[in-house]
Protein backbone atom coordinates (compact mmCIF):
# COMPACT_ATOMS: atom_id res chain seq x y z
CA UNK A 1 0.00 0.00 0.00
CA UNK A 2 2.70 2.61 0.79
CA UNK A 3 4.66 2.02 -2.01
CA UNK A 4 1.70 2.36 -4.70
CA UNK A 5 0.93 5.53 -2.94
CA UNK A 6 4.78 6.65 -3.05
CA UNK A 7 4.22 5.52 -6.78
CA UNK A 8 0.96 7.33 -7.09
CA UNK A 9 2.29 10.73 -6.08
CA UNK A 10 5.03 10.19 -8.06
CA UNK A 11 3.22 9.79 -10.99
CA UNK A 12 2.49 13.19 -12.09
CA UNK A 13 0.50 14.39 -15.18
CA UNK A 14 3.50 15.00 -17.33
CA UNK A 15 4.99 11.61 -16.94
CA UNK A 16 1.81 10.02 -17.51
CA UNK A 17 1.09 11.85 -20.59
CA UNK A 18 5.04 11.23 -21.21
CA UNK A 19 4.27 7.52 -20.65
CA UNK A 20 0.66 7.19 -23.15
CA UNK A 21 2.71 8.96 -25.84
CA UNK A 22 5.39 6.72 -25.50
CA UNK A 23 2.44 3.74 -25.54
CA UNK A 24 0.92 5.35 -28.81
CA UNK A 25 4.38 5.15 -30.80
CA UNK A 26 5.40 1.76 -29.51
CA UNK A 27 1.72 0.15 -30.67
CA UNK A 28 1.75 2.38 -33.68
CA UNK A 29 5.64 0.62 -34.61
CA UNK A 30 5.34 -2.60 -33.39
CA UNK A 31 1.79 -3.78 -33.35
CA UNK A 32 -0.41 -4.82 -36.36
CA UNK A 33 -3.53 -2.08 -35.98
CA UNK A 34 -6.44 -1.06 -37.82
CA UNK A 35 -5.91 2.61 -38.89
CA UNK A 36 -8.89 4.43 -38.22
CA UNK A 37 -7.78 7.91 -40.26
CA UNK A 38 -6.34 7.46 -43.88
CA UNK A 39 -2.61 9.35 -43.75
CA UNK A 40 -3.59 12.91 -45.39
CA UNK A 41 -5.92 13.39 -42.34
CA UNK A 42 -3.61 12.21 -39.78
CA UNK A 43 -1.12 15.83 -39.98
CA UNK A 44 -4.56 18.04 -38.36
CA UNK A 45 -3.17 16.22 -35.44
CA UNK A 46 -0.79 19.35 -35.32
CA UNK A 47 -3.80 21.63 -34.46
CA UNK A 48 -4.85 20.03 -31.20
CA UNK A 49 -1.49 19.33 -30.19
CA UNK A 50 -0.09 22.99 -31.02
CA UNK A 51 -2.73 23.76 -29.10
CA UNK A 52 -2.79 21.77 -26.52
CA UNK A 53 0.94 22.44 -25.96
CA UNK A 54 -0.43 26.23 -25.79
CA UNK A 55 -2.70 25.59 -23.16
CA UNK A 56 -0.47 23.76 -20.42
CA UNK A 57 2.23 25.97 -21.03
CA UNK A 58 0.04 29.79 -20.76
CA UNK A 59 -1.48 27.88 -17.67
CA UNK A 60 2.06 26.93 -16.49
CA UNK A 61 3.07 30.27 -17.01
CA UNK A 62 -0.12 31.70 -14.93
CA UNK A 63 0.62 29.77 -11.85
CA UNK A 64 4.21 30.61 -12.14
CA UNK A 65 2.52 34.69 -11.91
CA UNK A 66 1.08 33.95 -8.95
CA UNK A 67 3.78 31.86 -7.17
CA UNK A 68 1.45 28.98 -6.58
CA UNK A 69 2.23 25.09 -6.09
CA UNK A 70 2.45 23.64 -9.24
CA UNK A 71 2.71 19.82 -8.04
CA UNK A 72 -0.63 18.04 -8.19
CA UNK A 73 0.44 16.41 -4.79
CA UNK A 74 1.77 19.53 -2.77
CA UNK A 75 -0.28 21.85 -0.74
CA UNK A 76 -2.21 24.28 -2.91
CA UNK A 77 -1.09 28.29 -1.81
CA UNK A 78 -3.56 29.81 -3.87
CA UNK A 79 -6.41 30.06 -6.14
CA UNK A 80 -5.73 31.04 -9.58
CA UNK A 81 -9.03 32.31 -11.42
CA UNK A 82 -7.79 34.50 -14.15
CA UNK A 83 -6.67 34.12 -17.49
CA UNK A 84 -7.51 30.77 -18.92
CA UNK A 85 -8.80 29.41 -15.54
CA UNK A 86 -11.70 31.63 -16.19
CA UNK A 87 -13.02 29.52 -19.00
CA UNK A 88 -11.28 25.93 -17.43
CA UNK A 89 -10.79 25.07 -14.17
CA UNK A 90 -8.09 22.52 -15.65
CA UNK A 91 -6.24 24.21 -18.83
CA UNK A 92 -3.61 22.43 -17.83
CA UNK A 93 -4.89 19.37 -18.15
CA UNK A 94 -7.28 20.44 -20.97
CA UNK A 95 -3.99 20.76 -22.62
CA UNK A 96 -2.55 17.47 -22.15
CA UNK A 97 -5.78 15.65 -23.03
CA UNK A 98 -5.52 18.10 -26.22
CA UNK A 99 -2.08 17.04 -26.96
CA UNK A 100 -2.93 13.49 -26.49
CA UNK A 101 -5.78 13.83 -28.77
CA UNK A 102 -3.35 16.04 -31.25
CA UNK A 103 -0.75 12.62 -30.88
CA UNK A 104 -4.01 10.22 -31.71
CA UNK A 105 -4.17 11.82 -34.48
CA UNK A 106 -1.19 11.88 -36.01
CA UNK A 107 -0.53 8.55 -35.48
CA UNK A 108 -3.72 7.32 -36.94
CA UNK A 109 -4.48 4.51 -34.90
CA UNK A 110 -7.46 2.63 -33.24
CA UNK A 111 -5.01 2.32 -30.32
CA UNK A 112 -3.71 5.17 -29.64
CA UNK A 113 -7.41 7.03 -29.68
CA UNK A 114 -8.02 4.54 -26.55
CA UNK A 115 -4.70 5.52 -25.14
CA UNK A 116 -5.59 8.78 -25.54
CA UNK A 117 -9.39 8.77 -24.35
CA UNK A 118 -7.61 6.56 -21.42
CA UNK A 119 -5.13 9.16 -20.14
CA UNK A 120 -8.23 11.59 -20.14
CA UNK A 121 -10.56 9.38 -18.03
CA UNK A 122 -7.51 9.04 -15.29
CA UNK A 123 -6.32 12.77 -15.41
CA UNK A 124 -10.40 13.07 -15.00
CA UNK A 125 -11.07 10.49 -11.87
CA UNK A 126 -7.77 10.05 -10.59
CA UNK A 127 -5.34 13.62 -10.36
CA UNK A 128 -8.62 16.76 -11.11
CA UNK A 129 -10.69 14.72 -8.48
CA UNK A 130 -7.96 14.48 -5.89
CA UNK A 131 -7.09 18.20 -6.39
CA UNK A 132 -10.37 18.79 -6.47
CA UNK A 133 -10.69 17.84 -2.57
CA UNK A 134 -7.81 19.51 -1.53
CA UNK A 135 -9.23 23.04 -2.71
CA UNK A 136 -12.41 22.57 -1.32
CA UNK A 137 -10.35 22.06 2.33
CA UNK A 138 -8.14 24.61 1.17
CA UNK A 139 -10.13 27.31 0.18
CA UNK A 140 -13.57 26.75 1.05
CA UNK A 141 -16.51 28.74 -0.20
CA UNK A 142 -14.15 30.57 -2.76
CA UNK A 143 -13.60 27.42 -4.12
CA UNK A 144 -17.63 26.10 -4.24
CA UNK A 145 -18.19 30.18 -6.02
CA UNK A 146 -15.13 29.34 -8.27
CA UNK A 147 -16.43 25.87 -9.09
CA UNK A 148 -19.89 26.83 -9.66
CA UNK A 149 -19.06 29.57 -12.13
CA UNK A 150 -16.15 27.72 -14.15
CA UNK A 151 -16.66 24.34 -16.31
CA UNK A 152 -13.74 21.67 -14.83
CA UNK A 153 -12.84 21.16 -18.66
CA UNK A 154 -13.93 23.83 -21.11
Amino acid sequence: MIASKAFSRNLLPPVLLLLVVAAMWLTHALLPRASVLPEPYRWFGLVPLALGVAAAIAARAQFARAETEINTFAEPTRLVTEGLFRWSRNPMYLGMGLAAAGMATLSGAATSFLLALAFVVVVDRWYIAFEERRLRARFGAAYETYARSTRRWV
